[in-house]
């Protein structure tokens, strides 16, 4: 069997003398795995680093074996945001988030459209921490985690309504409103108003918005499979707490 599609590398890891395992993200089939010749020379190991996006063929006896990656590279983002520290943090954030979260085999192409969109935007400091976890938010509900911030789980008024939506539910992962949460206050979770388009992203209400993403990430979907957060997105963390001063 043999197929090419559009894909973003998420990591390797090595095999044998010289070879390596790619993880990659594609357009059309979802996550999955490939031997890469060569994979730890020179030569190749410029173009299978994590975040970069390539031409990929696909080539294996059926279609549940390993099978083997050939490349070409199309996107080289790993180089270009060598000098980048932070940018660079968050694309190491975003593909390891991806490689512990995803399925194999299992098409996901409006988060593959939505990650390449971030992706491209992580040279600009003042654009990718807003979108990030809004990304977040779509990883959690491609993955069959969304949270419902529409609505107050509580009384279920809307912002149309007049609702004040200002926590989310731990358990349900819905939004609650002011007054009905305001006595359950220290066992809700903030939710930062430009999640819900209202206002404008402060540096601090990103950083909440990262730890709400975290909270359920860890506990819906990473700790149920006995997984844990990856450490670039807790690196990730770190740096974001110094950029928000706090």
């Amino acid at each position: 069997m043999e197929f090419t599609d559009h894909a973003i590398i998420l990591g390797t890891r090595p095999h044998g003398e010289g070879h390596a395992v790619a993880d990659v993200f594609t357009q059309s089939g979802g996550r999955l795995s490939g031997l890469v010749h060569g994979g730890q020379g020179a030569k190749k190991r410029p173009v299978v680093q994590p975040g970069n996006g390539v031409q990929v063929t696909w080539k294996g006896r059926t279609e549940n074996s390993l099978g083997h990656f050939a490349f070409d590279l199309t996107e080289p983002r790993a180089a270009t945001l060598m000098s980048d520290s932070f940018g660079l943090a968050a694309l190491n954030a975003m593909t390891s988030l991806l490689s512990a979260c995803l399925p194999e085999r299992e098409a996901m192409p409006q988060l593959f459209a939505a990650t390449e969109v971030l992706l491209d935007v992580l040279e600009d400091k003042n654009t990718w921490p807003v979108i990030l976890p809004k990304w977040e938010l779509g990883l959690l509900a491609q993955t069959g985690h969304a949270l419902d911030l529409t609505k107050c789980v509580a009384t279920g008024m809307s912002l149309e309504d007049g609702a004040t939506l200002t926590f989310v539910s731990p358990k349900s992962g819905g939004a609650v409103g002011y007054e009905a949460g305001m006595p359950y206050k220290d066992k809700l979770l903030p939710l930062p108003p430009f999640l819900i388009d209202q206002g404008e992203p402060m540096k601090p209400d990103v950083l909440a918005a990262l730890r709400l993403t975290q909270y359920f990430l860890e506990n819906k979907l990473l700790h149920p499979g006995g997984k844990e957060l990856p450490e670039p997105r807790a690196r990730l963390m770190d740096k974001m707490t110094r950029w928000a001063g706090l």
